[in-house]
Formats: structure tokens, C-alpha cells, sequence
């Protein structure tokens, strides 16, 4: 698939907006230093004008005015520390052509060829210089179009990035936004004085692969697939949700620990790991979990990571329910006290660069799982219809997964995970073995 890009241009507001220095979180800080890329597709529509970019951009300005500090730049304070300037620059719009149709892209798996329809960030320049939103609208020759998004990771998490992208389709219909951003982030200061009160395992030293019949992963292909799980066998997997627990009672696992549960145990066998450690990471929205609850609309990172321990030996010979018990034991943790823990916690780390996650965290005998199977992907309908699937523009690392929700509602969830080519066709017979 070849790529032709034929406009690129910075959008500001469309209006004045206060010039100022936001102070980021800590949230913030341990994220990586990168854009978080996912791309929309769309069929085309017989509405008129289909994806006109002048439109889209005139839309995105009114946006902004109300999510400024998107247009703004990352810069050093005086102490050192990331803040966002909010200078009104602007954010990266391109227009380009696609030689492909969308049926070349089948099930969507977010391959190389999707990271072609999000803008590149030159990364080797001053982490000043870079957009914190970059947007490209790409037209195939079927007639449908793709919009690619990325975020600077540091600015958004996956939830505040979807709002503002349905707040931007929402004007673009000629609506109000529903929900306002809420830019003070400042509730996620750490207490004063920091007093972390329970081992932060998610931050510790990653397990490194000691297992001598598996190659590290920099040293071994790694490819990206994507499998549909339907309704019928979620179903399935769910009969096993209960479990006679102390004293006679009954514990419930929901279906998102159940399915964890079984991808971790599908990577391990995958894998050939007996008996190795093994460490998942599971992204954790806080906004609901702390007390009191963020504001609606809070603009910014709010995850945390649930982190479960086990041995690979213990996950592959014993039930899928002794891997969902961990997950949903470890999830129950992740109360208001804990994340104010972890608050203070990377409050008092000196070093929290060492803290970001990346390759090293999620690679063989690893596993991360992030969940996109509640939040609004399919609401960014700019005026010609809602997209027909939405997912990461490529997954980074080795180790890493998806869980994405159905564009048609009709209770299937689709896997996205990246893995060691040698252990992908295996991983794929076992995942169906419900």
C-alpha cells in the first residue's frame, strides 16, 4: 500500500485561548515520551461532500478552543519537569491518498501498513517541537477513507483522547459538546507528605525470559494478529464465571477476568514457559476507583496498572479459573487507597523515566493486556456514519494485547496481540480451545 500525502497543515483554535503552563501529573510522567496512534475506517457514504477537509479542519478548530491544550507543546519547566505550554501552535492535519481499497486490509489487524495512516513525529527533534495530536484523513480508491490518530502519550490516556475525538465529530455534525474537558490535574497531586503504604510490584524490575528454548524477543521475528472470539463462545467461556470460595461462598469473575485469564494462559503454553515467572499488566482506569471519583471529563492520564504474579507452571496445569481468582483478586486491590499509594509512590521515585513501560515490561514471559471493549471507539461519526471498525494503528511491543469491542453490537470481542512469529500459530489454536 502505497501512501500519497497531499496536504499537511497545523490547525489551531478557531478562537483565542488562555496562554498559560499546565502542570502534569505523575500519570503523566510514566508514560511513554511517544504518540498513542489508532485509526477509524469508514465506508463511503452518499452524503454529500464525504470526509471534506475543509470541514474536518474548520470543526477541529472549534474543538480545540475548548481542548487548547491539545494545540499546545511539551516544554521543560524550571525545575525540569514536562508541563504543557499551552501556545495555541496548533495540531498536525493531513489529507492523503491511498492506492489500496479497504477490503486489502481484511480483518484489520493492526499491521506495519496501518502505522502508514497516522502522521510520522520526528522523534530525533526537541520534544518541544513535536504536535501533541496528529490526524491524517486518508482516501482509498474504494471510495473509503481512514482517519489516523495520535496522541502524545504524556498529554492523553485512551479515554480522554476518544473524547475529544467524538467531541470533534460531534461539532463537526453541528453539535454541542456533550461533556467539557476538565484541564486541572492537579487532583492528581501526590499527598503531602508522601506516604505510600503498600508494595508497588507494577513497578518493579521487569522478568526477564530465563527459559533457554525461548530466543529474547529483540532477537526473534515478532508478528501482530487479530482473532474474533463470538458471543456463543464468550458464552462459553463464561459458564465457568463461579467458584465455591471460603466458607461456601460463591465468587463471580467477570467476563473480562475469565478472558484475561485465558489469553495469559494461551501465551504461556504458547510460549513452552514451565515453570517460569510470569508478570501481567493490565491497564486500569482510575477515574472511577478513587475517592472521591474524578470529575466527568477529566482530561488526562488516569492509568494505573493492575499487576499479577504467577508461575506459568501453575496457569497451564491448573484451571483458568486459578489465573482469573489472581486477576480478579489483584483488580479488587486497585481501590482509592492503593492508587493514592501509587500516587506517592512515583512521587518519591527520583527516577521516573525508569519507570516508563515499554519493550522490556511486556516481552516473553510477559504479557500486557489493555481493554478497549467499554469505551466509545465507534461514536466518532463526523456527519457520514460511524465507523466500520476502529483499533491501534500497530501494537509496539512484543507481549502486548488488545481486547476490542464489536462495531455491530452483537457480543463478539476481537484480539489484537503481537507475539514471537514462533509461538503465533500455536497461540491461535489454543485461544479457540474454549
Amino acid at each position: 500500500m502505497k501512501i500519497s500525502v497531499k496536504e499537511s497543515t497545523l490547525v489551531a483554535p478557531a478562537a483565542a485561548t488562555p496562554s498559560a503552563r499546565l502542570w502534569i501529573s505523575n500519570l503523566d510522567l510514566v508514560m511513554s515520551s511517544t504518540h498513542m496512534n489508532s485509526v477509524y475506517f469508514y465506508r463511503p457514504s452518499d452524503g454529500p461532500d464525504f470526509f471534506d477537509t475543509a470541514a474536518l479542519k474548520a470543526a477541529l478548530g472549534r474543538a480545540l478552543v475548548y481542548f487548547y491544550p491539545l494545540a499546545g507543546r511539551l516544554m521543560k519547566g524550571e525545575d525540569g519537569r514536562l508541563e504543557i505550554d499551552c501556545n495555541a501552535d496548533g495540531v498536525l492535519f493531513v489529507a492523503a491518498e491511498s492506492d489500496g481499497v479497504l477490503d486489502d486490509l481484511g480483518d484489520f489487524a493492526p499491521t506495519a501498513e496501518h502505522r502508514l495512516l497516522v502522521p510520522t513525529v520526528d522523534y530525533s527533534k526537541d520534544i518541544s517541537t513535536h504536535p501533541l495530536l496528529v490526524a491524517q484523513v486518508t482516501r482509498f480508491r474504494c471510495g473509503g477513507v481512514s482517519l489516523g490518530i495520535g496522541n502524545q502519550h504524556n498529554v492523553v490516556d485512551g479515554s480522554s483522547g476518544l473524547h475529544f475525538v467524538n467531541s470533534w465529530a460531534r461539532m463537526a455534525r453541528g453539535l454541542d459538546i456533550t461533556i467539557l474537558p476538565f484541564l486541572d490535574r492537579t487532583l492528581l497531586r501526590a499527598r503531602d507528605p508522601p506516604r505510600p503504604q503498600f508494595k508497588h510490584i507494577e513497578y518493579e524490575p521487569y522478568i526477564p525470559c530465563n527459559d533457554t528454548h525461548n530466543p529474547p524477543a529483540e532477537e526473534s521475528t515478532t508478528i501482530i494478529s487479530m482473532f474474533k472470539l463470538t458471543h456463543d463462545q464468550l458464552s462459553t467461556l463464561k459458564s465457568t464465571w463461579q467458584r465455591e470460595g471460603e466458607g461456601n461462598k460463591v465468587v463471580s469473575y467477570t467476563s473480562y477476568e475469565m478472558l484475561t485469564a485465558h489469553i495469559w494462559r494461551c501465551v504461556c503454553r504458547a510460549r513452552g514457559l514451565s515453570p517460569s515467572p510470569t508478570k501481567l499488566y493490565i491497564a486500569t482506569d482510575g477515574r472511577s476507583r478513587l475517592r472521591p471519583p474524578l470529575p466527568q471529563g477529566y482530561f488526562g492520564n488516569v492509568i494505573f496498572t493492575t499487576t499479577v504474579f504467577a508461575f506459568s507452571a501453575d496457569l497451564q496445569s491448573k484451571p483458568v479459573l486459578y489465573g482469573a481468582s489472581k486477576i480478579h483478586d489483584a483488580l479488587a486491590r486497585m481501590d482509592d487507597n492503593y492508587l493514592k499509594s501509587a500516587l506517592d509512590f512515583l512521587e518519591l521515585h527520583t527516577d521516573r523515566k525508569a519507570l516508563v513501560r515499554g519493550a522490556h515490561t511486556y516481552r516473553n514471559p510477559n504479557l500486557g493486556v489493555t481493554s478497549w471493549a467499554r469505551l466509545p471507539i465507534y461514536d466518532a461519526d463526523f456527519g457520514w456514519g460511524r465507523p466500520i471498525f476502529m483499533g491501534p494503528a500497530g501494537i509496539p511491543y512484543e507481549g502486548l494485547c488488545y481486547v476490542l469491542g464489536s462495531p455491530t453490537n452483537d457480543g463478539s470481542l476481537s484480539i489484537a496481540i503481537s507475539l514471537q512469529k514462533q509461538h503465533m500459530n500455536l497461540f491461535h489454536n489454543l485461544l479457540y480451545q474454549i
